[in-house]
C-alpha cells in the first residue's frame, strides 16, 4: 500500500492518514495536528477517521506479512528426502502453486511463469514439528517470570517466540501450556492463522490441569499472598470435565494434564507421585473426545503413565520410566511418547547449585537407560523439546539427543515428520513433502540421514507456500 492513493486528510500541505499510518505516527497526534490545521474539521469527521485509520492498520498490519506467491515455485536442491520411504531422491525439486505442493521428483515441470529457486547443495526436507512448546516461557522459567510479567507483555514475547521458531525451521508446534496466562495462545494462534503475524502453526492447549498441591501448583510461598498455580485446578472427575469445557469454549485445540510430579531419585531409583486415577484420566479423554479433541498428560514415571495409557491419552510427554505393560498398552494404542531430553540436558547445565546439578544429571542419565528400552520394545516416538526455558530457536538439538541416546537419523526424522503430524492431527497436510500436502518445507546443508546436526542450521523456509527465510 502507498500514499500515493490517499490525498491529504488536512488541505494542501496537510498530514495524509496513509503517511501517518505508514510512518507509524501516534494517530491521535496526527488527527490533532489535523485538527489544529484545519479549524473547520468537524468532530463526527475526527470519530470516523479515528475508526477509518484503525481499519486501515489492519490492513497495512496484513501488508507487512509475506504472502503465497501468485505464480508456482520451483524448488531446486540437491537433494530432497522421501521421508516415508526413507531415501534421498537426487537431485530434488518440488512444485508449489498457492500453500500447497503439486509435483516431487528428481525434475518437475516447469509452468509458464514459474520461479524457480535453486538452494544449490542442500537437502529439502518437509518443515520440522515440535510436539512440546512453551512459547509463553523464556530462559529462566524456574523464577518468578509467571508472576512478575502480566498476560500482555508475557503474550508479546510469546509471538516473537513464534518468529524465531518458525524461523529456525519449525513450521508446526504443539504449545503445552501457557503456564499461568489462561487463553491468551488462542489470541497467537489466531493471530498466525490471520496472516497478522509470522509463526508455526500451532495446536494449543490454554492452561494446563493440576491438582491442589500437584506439580504447577504454587509451593513454598506465603500463603497469605495467595500465589496463584501454573495451572487451572481439578481435583476430580467432574472439575476435569468441567475445566476442558472452559478451555474448549476459550479456543483450545486439546488437553494438558499434569499426571506426576514431584519427581526424585532415591537409592538410585526414580519415583514420581501420580495425581489422577486411570478412571479419573479416562472421564476426561471420554469428554475430549466427544467435541473430538484428545489429552495429553505431562506423565514422568509409574503408576502415572500406566494410568495415562490405560485411559488413552494421545502422547505422554517426558516419559522418563515406562514399565513393561505401559510400554505395551503405548505400542498397541499407538499413544506416542515425547522424550523431551533438551529440557534436562539444559537443566543439568545450568543448575543453581553443584548439588542441583548432580541430581539433575542423574535424573537425565535415568532417563537415557529406561529411553533405550523403550526403543527397542517399539513404543512409538514424537519429538517435543519442551523449548521455552531455553532459548526458542535453539529447539532442534532434541534431534540430535534423540540420536546419541540410541535412534537413528531416519528414525528420529520419521518420529518427528509421520508421527508429529499424527500427534498434531494434521496427517495427510504436513509432515511429508507429496503432492496435495501443505507446502512447508526447510533446507539444511549436508544430509541429515547422515549428520542429524545440520537440522539446527536451517537456510531456507517455507510455511503454506510462503518464503519467510532465504
Amino acid at each position: 500500500m502507498t500514499t500515493r492513493n490517499f490525498r491529504p486528510v488536512c488541505g494542501r500541505g496537510g498530514t495524509s492518514a496513509a503517511e501517518a499510518v505508514i510512518e507509524n505516527r501516534p494517530l491521535i497526534v496526527a488527527l490533532k495536528r489535523c485538527a489544529t490545521q484545519n479549524p473547520t474539521f468537524p468532530t463526527q469527521a475526527f470519530l470516523l477517521l479515528t475508526l477509518f485509520l484503525f481499519c486501515l492498520l489492519i490492513v497495512v498490519a496484513r501488508g507487512q506479512t509475506p504472502a503465497a506467491a501468485p505464480h508456482p515455485i520451483v524448488l531446486h536442491a540437491a537433494r530432497l528426502l522421501d521421508v516415508k520411504n526413507g531415501h534421498m531422491i537426487k537431485p530434488g525439486e518440488m512444485l508449489v502453486q498457492g500453500e500447497r505442493i503439486v509435483e516431487v521428483r528428481s525434475s518437475v515441470s516447469r509452468p509458464p511463469g514459474a520461479e524457480v529457486i535453486d538452494l544449490g547443495d542442500r537437502t529439502l526436507l518437509p518443515g520440522l514439528i515440535d510436539a512440546h512448546i512453551h512459547l509463553f516461557l523464556h530462559p529462566g522459567a524456574e523464577d518468578l517470570q509467571t508472576v512478575e510479567e502480566s498476560v500482555p507483555q508475557r503474550t508479546i514475547l510469546a509471538t516473537l517466540a513464534a518468529r524465531n521458531d518458525l524461523m529456525a525451521g519449525f513450521t508446526a508446534e504443539r504449545d503445552m501450556g501457557t503456564e499461568g496466562a489462561g487463553s491468551a495462545d488462542t489470541a497467537v494462534r489466531n493471530a498466525i492463522n490471520e496472516g497478522l503475524i509470522p509463526g508455526p502453526r500451532l495446536r494449543i492447549s490454554g492452561n494446563a490441569v493440576n491438582i491442589l498441591g500437584g506439580h504447577e501448583d504454587a509451593i513454598g510461598y506465603n500463603p497469605e499472598q495467595h500465589v496463584l498455580p501454573n495451572a487451572t485446578y481439578a481435583n476430580n472427575a467432574d472439575e476435569l470435565v468441567a475445566v476442558l469445557r472452559q478451555q474448549f469454549k476459550e479456543g483450545a485445540d486439546f488437553t494438558k494434564i499434569y499426571e506426576t510430579g514431584p519427581d526424585r531419585i532415591r537409592e538410585g531409583k526414580f519415583t514420581t507421585v501420580y495425581q489422577y486415577t486411570e478412571a479419573q484420566l479416562e472421564a476426561a479423554v471420554k469428554e475430549a473426545a466427544r467435541v473430538g479433541k484428545r489429552i495429553a498428560v505431562h506423565a514422568t514415571g509409574e503408576p502415572g503413565t500406566l494410568f495415562a495409557a490405560q485411559a488413552g491419552v494421545a502422547s505422554i510427554d517426558h516419559a522418563n520410566q515406562l514399565a513393561d505393560e505401559t510400554m505395551r498398552l503405548m505400542k498397541e494404542k499407538q499413544i506416542f511418547a515425547v522424550p523431551t531430553f533438551t529440557i534436562f540436558e539444559y537443566f543439568s547445565e545450568h543448575a543453581p547449585t553443584a548439588a542441583q546439578a548432580a541430581r539433575e544429571r542423574e535424573m537425565l542419565e535415568v532417563k537415557i537407560q529406561d529411553f533405550k528400552k523403550q526403543v527397542a520394545a517399539g513404543v512409538p516416538m514424537a519429538v517435543g523439546s519442551d523449548v521455552g526455558p531455553f532459548p526458542h530457536g535453539t529447539q532442534a538439538r532434541e534431534f540430535v539427543l534423540m540420536v546419541k541416546y540410541g535412534m537413528s537419523p531416519l528414525a528420529v526424522l520419521q518420529a518427528d515428520l509421520l508421527n508429529g503430524a499424527k500427534l498434531l492431527g494434521w496427517d495427510g497436510q504436513i509432515g511429508a513433502l507429496e503432492p496435495g500436502y501443505l507446502a512447508d518445507a526447510v533446507a539444511v546443508p549436508g544430509d541429515p540421514l547422515e549428520d542429524i546436526g545440520v537440522l539446527e542450521n536451517v537456510s531456507f523456509v517455507m510455511k503454506g507456500g510462503v518464503i519467510y527465510k532465504k
